[in-house]
């Protein structure tokens, strides 16, 4: 699949920007899943299961903010 050549001059923002933006949210939208996917997995038992999520959820919470951290450095470097 490849992505037509968008740069920003429909959305308004850089290609590279709205990476940035979309990497974090699906990050953040991922560990709120994973909580369902915790209870769902202690509630049949698994607790193999549960701990493999917890782990995935942590993992989904850094990306979330380290991302946040980069993008604000970013919008304190461009004077926002």
């Amino acid at each position: 699949m490849t992505r037509s050549e968008e740069t920003g001059t429909v959305t308004g923002t850089k290609d590279k920007d709205y990476d940035l933006l979309w990497f974090i949210q699906s990050s953040l939208d991922n560990a709120l899943r994973l909580e369902t996917y915790i209870q769902d997995a202690e509630r049949a038992g698994d607790s193999e299961l549960a701990e493999f999520f917890r782990k995935a959820q942590s993992d989904s919470r850094k990306g979330g903010r380290m991302g946040k951290e980069l993008l604000a450095s970013r919008l304190e470097s461009s004077g926002m």
